[in-house]
């Protein structure tokens, strides 16, 4: 994949109306200090398009980036942000959920933990909720470059553990540092929009 066009076109808010896209959509998930945003900018390709911040639960609306008038990289309201009251807190849940329960066009949704501990209970929430939409989350386990490649293997077998994933899931260890991870999530899009080319035909 060759990002040559990247365009925020929708931000949806707590009462926004989700847009009825007709390109098909990738969701991105994740706890608010994940890395979320980092991850965003170097499958994007650009130094700052999805803001981070050193604050984190920046992310709270959700965001559709147009890549390449192909498909939309959908950015998910960062969850479990502690310093959030309940009530907001229970506002973003309800976004994320409803977006996943109503979208028409959402063809995958990736889950962001981070590689150096165990997932924690709101991880484990997501994953679900994901599941009981129908979708198998892609797990991608960010701040790999902060392990020693020796404890990496042992790391991702305790962040399936942890979420008590199904056994075929999909995990990619991922460094917005070295960008190590991002071919391979390049490859699983290319295979979800080939196979969006095929329902087409």
């Amino acid at each position: 994949m060759i990002i040559k066009n990247v365009n925020l076109e929708t931000v949806c808010g707590i009462t926004s109306t989700l847009p009825d896209n007709t390109l098909p959509e990738i969701a991105f998930a994740g706890k608010s200090n994940v890395g979320k945003s980092s991850l965003i900018n170097a499958v994007m390709n650009r130094k700052s398009l999805a803001r981070t911040s050193a604050q984190p639960g920046k992310t709270q609306t959700i965001n559709f980036y147009n890549i390449n008038d192909a498909f939309y990289l959908v950015d998910l309201p960062g969850y479990g942000y502690a310093k959030a009251n309940e009530a907001v807190k229970a506002q973003w849940g309800k976004m994320i959920e409803r977006y996943l329960r109503s979208s028409k066009k959402l063809r995958a949704v990736f889950l962001l933990i981070d590689i150096r501990h165990e997932p924690s209970a709101n991880d484990k929430q997501m994953y679900q909720w994901i599941l009981y939409q129908g979708y198998h989350p892609i797990i991608i386990a960010t701040k790999m470059d902060k392990l020693n490649r020796s404890q990496i293997s042992k790391a991702v077998k305790t962040v399936k553990q942890g979420l008590e994933a199904e056994k075929d899931a999909v995990v990619i260890p991922f460094s917005a540092q070295t960008k190590q991870g991002r071919e391979e999530i390049y490859d699983l899009i290319d295979n979800l929009l080939a196979g969006e080319g095929a329902q087409a035909d």
